[in-house]
C-alpha cells in the first residue's frame, strides 16, 4: 500500500467518526434530514467568507460556512413553529433558498476564479492526499486529515463533556429542564458541530458522503440496539467499516470512492434493515405471523371453553365450520396448542387439558378487566412454543 492509500483511508475513517457521533443524536432526535439541509445551505457562508478572505483554505470560511447551517436550523425551527407547516416542509423551504442565495452570489462577483458547486461542494478521496499542510516548509501531512482531525478531537471532547446533558435533553426535554439543564443550548451546541463536521468533512468526501456518513451508521445501529452508548459505537464500527470496504472495492472496481463507500453503506444498511434480530424486517414479519397464529390459539381455546358441553363443537373435522378456518390453519393451531399442552385429542373430539383451562380463565380475566398485566407475559409463562 502507498502513503496515498493509507492516507485517503485515514482521512475517510476519520470522516466517518466525526460524523457518526453528531448523526447519533440527529437519528435519535428524528432530525436526520436537517443533514442534507446544512450540507446545502453553507454555500452563502463559504461564499462570503471567501469574499472577505480571498482564499479558499482560511478557517473563516468553516466559522461562517457552520454559522450559515446554524442558521438554517434556526430558520427551519421558526417556520416550523408557525404551526402552519411541517418540518419536512421547512426545511424543503430554507435550505433551497439559501443554497440560491450562495449560487447567485458566485455567479455575479466569482466568474473569474476558481469558486463554483464543484469547488465546495463536490469532494474527492483521491486527491486529498495531494492538498497538503505545510508549516516552515515542512510536510505535515494532508491538509484535510489536519482539519478533520481537529473537529474530531473537538466533537470527542465535547461528548465526554456533555453525554450526560445529550442523552437527557435527546430522550426527554421536559426532564432536562426540570433538572436545570437547556435543551435549546443542547440542541444548538449539536447543530453547530453538525454544521462544523460538515463543512470540515465535505472538501474532502463530497456532500453526498457527509450526508450518507451522518446518517446511515447511525439509523443501522439503531436497529440493533436501543442503547446509547452501544449506538454510538455500532455507528462508529459501520462507518470506518464502510469506509474501509468502499475504497477497496473502488480500487478493484476503478470507480468512485465517495460512491463506492456510499453503496457500502446502503448494502449494509441493507442487511440489517432485512436480518436485524428484532427490529429486521424478516424479524418483524415472524412474529406478526407468530402473533396471528397466536390469537387463532387464544380464539380456538375459547372456544372450546365456551363449548365444553357440546361434543359436535369440539370435533376435529368440524374446526373449519364452527371457526371459519381453512384446513392448514386449523392443523397449525391444533398442533400449536398440543405442543403447549393446552389440549388432548381422544376420538377425534378435543379436551382442554388443565393447563389449556387456566390459560383460558386468565385470558377472559384479562379480556374482561384488562388489568395492567400485559397479556405477552401470560403467554410467556404458559407457551413453552411459540407460533
Amino acid at each position: 500500500m502507498s502513503n496515498a492509500q493509507i492516507e485517503i483511508q485515514l482521512i475517510a475513517s476519520m470522516v466517518a467518526i466525526a460524523c457518526a457521533i453528531p448523526g447519533t443524536f440527529l437519528v435519535l432526535r428524528k432530525m436526520a434530514l436537517i443533514t442534507d439541509a446544512i450540507s446545502h445551505s453553507i454555500l452563502p457562508g463559504i461564499v462570503i467568507g471567501f469574499f472577505i478572505t480571498h482564499d479558499l483554505s482560511s478557517p473563516l470560511l468553516i466559522i461562517l460556512a457552520a454559522a450559515s447551517g446554524v442558521l438554517t436550523v434556526v430558520l427551519v425551527e421558526f417556520i416550523q413553529k408557525t404551526g402552519l407547516v411541517k418540518e419536512d416542509t421547512a426545511i424543503g423551504l430554507v435550505f433551497p433558498a439559501l443554497f440560491s442565495i450562495g449560487i447567485i452570489l458566485i455567479s455575479k462577483n466569482a466568474n473569474d476564479v476558481h469558486l463554483d458547486v464543484d469547488a465546495v461542494l463536490l469532494g474527492e478521496l483521491a486527491f486529498a492526499p495531494f492538498d497538503r499542510l505545510t508549516i516552515g516548509g515542512v510536510d505535515i501531512g494532508p491538509k484535510s486529515l489536519w482539519i478533520i482531525g481537529t473537529i474530531l478531537l473537538i466533537t470527542i471532547t465535547l461528548l465526554f463533556a456533555f453525554f450526560k446533558e445529550l442523552k437527557v435533553s435527546t430522550f426527554d426535554a421536559g426532564l432536562a429542564s426540570a433538572l436545570g439543564l437547556s435543551p435549546v443550548v443542547m440542541h444548538y451546541g449539536l447543530m453547530t458541530i453538525s454544521s462544523i463536521t460538515t463543512v470540515g468533512a465535505f472538501d474532502a468526501v463530497g456532500a453526498i458522503l457527509v450526508i450518507a456518513l451522518m446518517i446511515a451508521p447511525a439509523a443501522t445501529a439503531y436497529l440493533l440496539t436501543n442503547d446509547l452508548k452501544k449506538m454510538l459505537l455500532l455507528s462508529v464500527i459501520f462507518g470506518v467499516s464502510s469506509a474501509i470496504i468502499g475504497y477497496w472495492s473502488a480500487h478493484a472496481l476503478d470507480t468512485s470512492i465517495s460512491g463506492s463507500m456510499t453503496t457500502i453503506l446502503g448494502l449494509i444498511f441493507l442487511f440489517v434493515y432485512l436480518f436485524a434480530p428484532n427490529k429486521g424486517l424478516f424479524s418483524v414479519l415472524y412474529r406478526q405471523k407468530q402473533q396471528r397464529i397466536e390469537v387463532s390459539l387464544l380464539t380456538f381455546l375459547l372456544h372450546l371453553g365456551n363449548h365444553n358441553d357440546d361434543e359436535s363443537e369440539r370435533h376435529v373435522k368440524h374446526l373449519n365450520e364452527h371457526i371459519n378456518w381453512q384446513k392448514v390453519k386449523a392443523k397449525s393451531v391444533l398442533d400449536l396448542a398440543l405442543k403447549n399442552n393446552m389440549i388432548t385429542i381422544e376420538k377425534d373430539i378435543i379436551f382442554l387439558t388443565e393447563k389449556g383451562k387456566n390459560f383460558t380463565k386468565e385470558a377472559i380475566d384479562y379480556i374482561l378487566t384488562n388489568k395492567n398485566s400485559e397479556i405477552e407475559h401470560m403467554k410467556d409463562r404458559f407457551f413453552l412454543f411459540r407460533g
